[in-house]
């Protein structure tokens, strides 16, 4: 930092990113966005009252995304991100994948970037991948993630396979009925069975992507598993930190 005059206009210093967060009293371990110190940098998040897993997930996705009904329901969304960019942060992402259905509408809302949903790693991932292997999407509920979504995203639905948690008590009592007590062992279990059904079923998957954040504390253990490369949000998180805060390289020449 230079030590000249220092010019302030914020409350609060030293983030570059902004996490728009559902709303939810769950917890949420080291690996999950809602972690502070998931990251080894500062960010700053900002809850979206009112906007719980359920509403994100499943109650936007039926309503039409160009429709007056859908603007109004995603209006805390859109406050918060003007809130991030008031409060300095550089670039904005979210704490749901289910997000994606309105990308278009917080980057509107802002003039710095957004990354609203981990699933928009799905076209990076299939880029690297040999012609005919696919991604492996871990979702929190398959019928929930539309291809409204997949558009949001910009994904080619040929391009992935999909699963979902339904069925996994463990994950269902927090991300959908916000209960305030998590047995990580079974909800790690749960997520790992369900990663292993997913390439046991599809025998073609290259690499796989989580779509929930709730859902990188177990990404090691899926890794261990079904030795395929396991990408999430924090990936997004870091990627996009990366590139608004760099710094000088150093070294020899």
């Amino acid at each position: 930092m230079k030590r000249g005059l220092l010019t302030g206009g914020h409350n609060l210093y030293g983030h570059r990113i902004g996490i728009l967060m559902i709303e939810g009293r769950f917890p949420r371990p080291p690996g999950a966005i809602g972690n502070a110190s998931t990251f080894p940098f500062p960010v700053m998040h900002h809850v979206v009252k009112g906007a719980s897993g359920s509403r994100t997930a499943r109650d936007l996705g039926v309503l039409d995304p160009a429709s007056s009904e859908f603007r109004k329901a995603i209006e805390p969304w859109l406050e918060g991100a003007r809130y991030l960019e008031d409060q300095g942060c550089r670039a904005i992402t979210t704490s749901c994948g289910f997000a994606a259905l309105f990308q278009s509408h917080l980057r509107e809302a802002v003039n710095i970037p957004v990354f609203a949903s981990s699933l928009m790693l799905v076209p990076f991932i299939a880029a690297t991948l040999r012609t005919g292997r696919k991604v492996g999407i871990i979702t929190a509920e398959v019928a929930s993630l539309t291809r409204r979504h997949l558009k949001g995203a910009s994904i080619d639905p040929e391009t992935i396979h999909v699963i979902g948690m339904e069925g996994c008590a463990e994950f269902a009592a927090t991300a959908w009925e916000d209960r305030r007590t998590l047995d990580f062992a079974a909800a790690e279990a749960e997520t790992v069975e369900v990663a292993k059904k997913l390439v046991a079923d599809r025998k073609d998957i290259g690499a796989i992507l989580l779509e929930c954040s709730l859902f990188p504390p177990y990404a090691a253990a899926i890794q261990a598993e079904t030795r395929l490369p396991v990408f999430d949000f924090t990936h997004l998180v870091t990627l996009v930190h990366s590139a608004c805060a760099r710094t000088a390289f150093s070294g020899l020449l």
